[in-house]
């Protein structure tokens, strides 16, 4: 994200010594190292909350559409059952209520 190199750390270092002084220093190094230590954790875990939420959304879409195919399912199970009652009711007509039941425009 920023580029920062050595040069620029020890040119901060410098600039930092001759504005606080070397007695406050190193405290103000320790305190500022502390808020750094704190804003990246506080980063973290936002990230991790968000990539979790996001895990979360993911599972309830795979849920739902889990259930829109087992409803899918059911109801072409529902279909194929009808088809087969109806072929197997096909079945048992004599020929004669077959042949009053074909369709006038096929050919005797």
């Amino acid at each position: 994200m920023f580029e920062i190199g050595f040069s620029e750390l020890v040119m901060i270092g410098l600039v930092s010594l001759l504005v606080i002084g070397p007695e406050r220093l190193p405290a103000v190094a320790r305190i500022a190292g502390f808020w750094i230590g704190k804003a990246r954790n506080i980063a973290a875990s936002v990230k991790e909350e968000i990539k979790q939420e996001l895990h979360a959304e993911e599972l309830r879409q795979i849920f739902k559409e889990q259930a829109e195919l087992q409803e899918l399912h059911a109801a072409l199970n529902e279909t194929t059952d009808a088809a087969n009652s109806i072929k197997a009711s096909l079945a048992t007509l004599p020929e004669e209520t077959l042949a009053d039941i074909k369709s006038p425009y096929e050919p005797e």
